[in-house]
């Protein structure tokens, strides 16, 4: 996965200087529908098809996306580059790395959360938090439930990951037994 995010990195710091002129957020939103769009196996399939035309493989896209930026010159053009350098399929990572510079700017980090239990409401905001006077700086959460954690939550801050779970605990406890 290094080779795409590689392959990727300029073209989301390309987007990025191009979308701080303007609305990052508007950018943000139109860059993650273009990835899901861009996942779909079927635009994959058409969009390699020597029977479908760089241009229409242009319009399909954009037709798909609903956000009203769609039809600005900017997000034209992005979009042709990718389909004519054949780099459709990198879209995903594109808008990876394009909200990692996103969140840079803004002080902010995506956090993971993965809970034994569903977390939700004011035990999930008292969790962030906390979290956010450690990392000392704004998270947004996303939360995964994961039962063989048996208890507590293990969270991933950019390469940072914080283990409370269970069965964490239980793996350092056996590690302590056996020496």
């Amino acid at each position: 996965m290094a080779e795409l995010a590689t392959i990727a990195r300029p073209y989301a710091e390309a987007l990025f200087d191009v979308a701080e002129r303007g609305d990052v957020a508007a950018w943000s939103a139109l860059l993650q529908e273009l990835a899901q769009v861009a996942r779909l196996p079927e635009v994959l399939s058409v969009a390699t098809s020597p029977k479908v035309t760089r241009e229409q493989v242009v319009e399909l896209l954009l037709a798909a996306v609903k956000s009203p930026q769609k039809d600005a010159p900017e997000v034209r053009n992005f979009v042709r580059m990718l389909v004519d350098n054949h780099r459709l399929s990198l879209l995903p990572e594109i808008d990876v790395q394009f909200e990692e510079l996103k969140n840079a700017r803004e002080g902010a980090a995506d956090a993971l959360i993965v809970s034994a239990f569903p977390l939700e409401g004011e035990p999930l905001a008292e969790l962030v938090g906390s979290l956010e006077r450690k990392f000392k700086r704004k998270l947004k959460p996303t939360v995964e439930v994961d039962a063989s954690l048996i208890g507590g939550v293990r969270v991933t801050v950019g390469d940072e990951v914080l283990d409370g779970s269970v069965r964490a605990r239980l793996a350092r406890m056996q590690v302590a037994l056996t020496v």
